[in-house]
């Protein structure tokens, strides 16, 4: 192990803990920041902080925003009586970038997995049986990721909402079993939500 300071290597140990982030690419974001500017690192630095102080969840959605209520949830232009559930944020990114879904999002912040104890009481299921029954909704698109715990995620939110009457379907082929959503390509998504079936 290369013999660095004490402050690079705390830098370095913080990195490491971001998804996708090994040793190595730690070592050379580090000397990245290093290279920079001391304006470019001051830069970065205030960007972080100002994400972590002003971005919050969207009262309606859960999907990410700086105001009470996202830039989508409060499009004019979005069809409200359509909603499409994501587990994750990151999947409305992914869906929003195909550019042909023009409803608005559901994010359960999670999904049933036993293994991991969590349960439906630990995802925003009760502000969408809320939504359903309180707006006039038309069509829900089940949009789980398509491995075992957004398949389960997808059965448990069948049975919920079926008996509520309101249009149900799941996006369909095009994402190969065991996938996550946020890693398809716009193309496939794009697809996936043409081909959703009725549940």
């Amino acid at each position: 192990m290369a013999n660095y300071t004490e402050s690079i290597e705390k830098l370095i140990e913080s990195l490491v803990k971001l998804p996708g982030i090994g040793r190595r690419s730690a070592e050379r974001i580090v000397n990245h920041i290093l290279g920079a500017s001391n304006q470019e690192s001051k830069d970065l630095s205030e960007s972080i902080t100002r994400v972590k102080e002003n971005v919050r969840f969207c009262s309606i959605c859960n999907n990410l925003s700086e105001e009470e209520i996202c830039r989508i949830c409060s499009d004019i232009r979005r069809h409200k009586d359509v909603v499409c559930i994501v587990e994750k944020t990151s999947d409305v990114a992914a869906i929003e970038k195909a550019g042909t879904y023009h409803g608005v999002y559901h994010v359960l912040l999670g999904s049933i997995s036993p293994l991991e104890g969590k349960g439906p009481g630990d995802l925003k299921i009760d502000g969408l049986m809320n939504r359903i029954k309180q707006n006039n909704i038309k069509e829900i698109i089940i949009a789980t990721d398509a491995d075992t715990e957004g398949e389960t995620t997808a059965i448990y939110l069948t049975k919920l909402i079926k008996p509520t009457g309101v249009s149900l379907s799941r996006i369909g082929l095009g994402l190969p079993v065991g996938s996550n959503l946020e890693y398809a390509d716009s193309t496939t998504l794009s697809k996936s939500l043409e081909a959703r079936r009725a549940l």
